[in-house]
């Protein structure tokens, strides 16, 4: 793989990313809370893009991964900037955007910023308005207070911490409530196995994106991570579709 190569933001912040370039648009991942650039969907991709002569874009949200800063002051908003940033600082022209989780929410935010430049999304386990559908009310007033609430982690010894900023911010970036303006194709992947994120989810965000061209493909016994490696060869089939579906005739 590539080395890590940092991109400084105007207030200091430095965004590590990895890069190959290639022909068509660029595949771009946008990884889960608390998550990073280093997880088996994100390298996978990655390995596919390289082998393929294709152009690969992965980076760790500030206080992720390689990127240094402090995780409670990350929010969707704040991420979103340094994608963007991250994108027109390497003048991609044109790219197809990949979101696993919470990245499937931040890439909605993102291609509503990018607008022409997204040529397609595929959404893996996609959770928009988490904030809002995935935190019991009485966390919510917490939340509210300025307090941090803490649940508990499957996937790690450590409580997965929801930061008021955060939550906060999520609450002004919901999406699910009104019409979602992209035009583009679409691939939801979830499993029905999901303890995280209901898969009626990524029935709702179908029926929300304006396009014409969505679809959800649900595996029955898929759960949240959707790691496995025929749900791996799954994500990477969508995304070649699409990758492929937008490059240039030769």
């Amino acid at each position: 793989m590539t080395e890590i190569r940092f991109h400084e933001m105007p207030d200091g912040r430095r965004i590590a990313h990895r890069f190959t370039p290639g022909v068509g648009p660029t595949i771009v991942f946008l990884p889960g809370y608390m998550s990073d650039m280093m997880g088996s969907k994100a390298t996978a991709l990655f390995d596919m893009a390289v082998a393929s002569g294709r152009a690969c874009m992965l980076l760790d949200y500030s206080g992720c991964g390689e990127s240094p800063g402090d995780f409670a002051d990350g929010t969707l908003s704040r991420w979103r900037d340094e994608v963007v940033a991250l994108v027109e600082a390497a003048n991609l022209r044109d790219v197809v955007l990949v979101g696993s989780s919470m990245g499937g929410w931040l890439m909605l935010m993102v291609a509503s910023t990018l607008g022409d430049r997204v040529k397609g999304m595929v959404g893996v386990a996609a959770a928009p308005d988490f904030t809002e559908w995935g935190i019991a009310q009485m966390d919510k007033n917490v939340l509210a207070d300025g307090e941090t609430i803490w649940e508990d982690n499957p996937y790690g010894p450590e409580p997965t911490p929801t930061h008021p900023g955060f939550w906060a911010d999520g609450q002004a970036n919901l999406m699910l409530e009104k019409e979602i303006a992209f035009d583009g194709p679409v691939r939801l992947l979830h499993g029905q196995r999901d303890d995280d994120v209901p898969w009626e989810i990524s029935v709702r965000l179908a029926e929300k994106l304006r396009s014409s061209e969505v679809q959800v493909t649900l595996i029955k016994d898929g759960d949240h991570r959707l790691s496995r490696e025929s749900d791996i060869h799954l994500l990477l089939r969508s995304v070649a579709e699409l990758v492929l579906s937008r490059a240039p005739a030769a």
